[in-house]
């Protein structure tokens, strides 16, 4: 094959879709497109990819870049990925200003200027090619990470066989498969591990509206426990139509912070739980703060505040009459150890959590999408990282890749 006609089928190749439509005796014609602006497979079988990196922690406004680089064909036990769907979570953005406890490992590896980080956490990834050595997962199969700190914003990625997991993609939408394993699974083992909540017991909850308060709301429904939702205050037909929302996932009673710390709180826990005489068992807290404790002096005798966030970022002033005479007990829950610690457990509640939503019966959090194509801009994409930093958002934040 001449080189001028080497050069025109690679140019057909890198050239975007709608210009494939032209035909070969043209092909000659076709210029070779910047960059920025090629298909992501490229004549040699590259994939080219993007990625959301950041140097140092800081702000995300300034710290964050948009990077393309390649990704070679895989082999041995690597397999090649395309992001579908990737949720922004408040500690994606704790992981880039540098205040969580865990971070992204800092690598040279896709080109970068300097050693920069990926961020995010969840993903759901469609595997568009696997080496030789791969021996569970196959072309066209999804999956999600294994365990914390993959890097997950970012158009394709190339990873080893055990990073990953796959799920049965049956009857599932991508978004669902990708916000799974950190909210869900937070609220069923907090739900199931810490107290021994019998059918018709009730537990409290702050943060309820959220993506874990949600998913407590309905698992606990679904197992018979009562339960008391806590949500920032809202007036008139706002407030009004978020009570009805929690209700109907399952919420027997919702009010919001604002009540929670009016004296007398106590006595109306009371006439809720039947005078006292169903246990108020547990409490799940993501505030912190006096309203973290205003909620755990609700708690009946022998319950178990367990904490998953602080919202507030106050700390929690632990009475000893709570510890002494109410034999109270506090823990806390980071389902990110709890996920990297035990995968086959993480496994099994992820898939019986999809089991649910194959059923009809776990409705998703609502969900704000962020579409992410190869055109897309860096400065449209930091602002839906900058979204996730303020509050009474319309939904859950996620990257939702379209042709890239």
């Amino acid at each position: 094959m001449g080189s001028g006609l080497r050069s025109s089928v690679s140019a057909f190749l890198l050239a975007p879709r709608s210009t494939h439509r032209v035909s070969i005796q043209k092909c000659t014609k076709t210029a070779i497109l910047p960059l920025d602006r090629r298909r992501h497979i490229s004549a040699y079988g590259y994939t080219q990819a993007k990625a959301l990196v950041y140097p140092k922690h800081g702000s995300p406004a300034d710290v964050l870049a948009l990077h393309t680089h390649s990704i070679s064909p895989p082999h041995s036990n690597l397999l090649t990925l395309r992001t579908l769907a990737a949720p922004l979570n408040p500690a994606d953005i704790n992981q880039i200003q540098g205040t969580y406890p865990t971070f992204p490992p800092f690598t040279s590896s896709l080109g970068t200027a300097q050693p920069s980080a990926i961020p995010g956490n969840e993903a759901c990834f469609e595997v568009l090619s696997a080496g030789s050595g791969c021996k569970h997962v196959a072309r066209g199969d999804w999956v999600i990470p294994r365990q914390t700190g993959l890097g997950t914003w970012r158009t394709h990625l190339q990873v080893e066989e055990d990073k990953v997991m796959r799920v049965d993609k049956e009857g599932l939408k991508a978004e669902q498969v990708a916000t799974v394993s950190v909210n869900p699974v937070t609220a069923y083992r907090m739900l199931k591990d810490f107290a021994p909540m019998q059918e018709g017991d009730w537990f409290i909850q702050n943060g309820a509206n959220s993506g874990v308060g949600r998913a407590a709301v309905q698992l606990g429904a679904m197992w018979g426990f009562k339960s008391i939702c806590i949500v920032r205050q809202r007036e008139g037909a706002e407030g009004d139509a978020l009570k009805r929302e929690m209700q109907d996932l399952g919420a027997t009673v919702v009010v919001g912070d604002q009540e929670l710390m009016e004296k007398g709180f106590g006595e109306r826990v009371k006439e809720w739980t039947n005078g006292g005489r169903r246990p108020l068992r547990m409490g799940l807290n993501c505030v912190g703060g006096d309203a973290g404790m205003a909620m755990a002096k609700a708690l009946s005798s022998g319950g178990t505040m367990v904490t998953y966030g602080a919202m507030s970022k106050s700390p929690l002033r632990v009475g000893a009459g709570m510890l002494i005479f109410k034999d109270l007990r506090f823990v806390g829950f980071w389902v990110s150890k709890w996920g990297d610690d035990l995968p086959k457990e993480k496994k099994e509640t992820i898939d019986e959590v999809l089991e649910l939503i194959r059923k009809g019966k776990f409705k998703d959090v609502p969900m704000v999408e962020v579409p992410w194509s190869w055109e897309t801009k860096k400065e449209e994409l930091l602002d839906a990282v900058q979204g996730t930093l303020e509050g009474f958002r319309k939904g859950k934040g996620i990257f939702k890749f379209g042709d890239t």
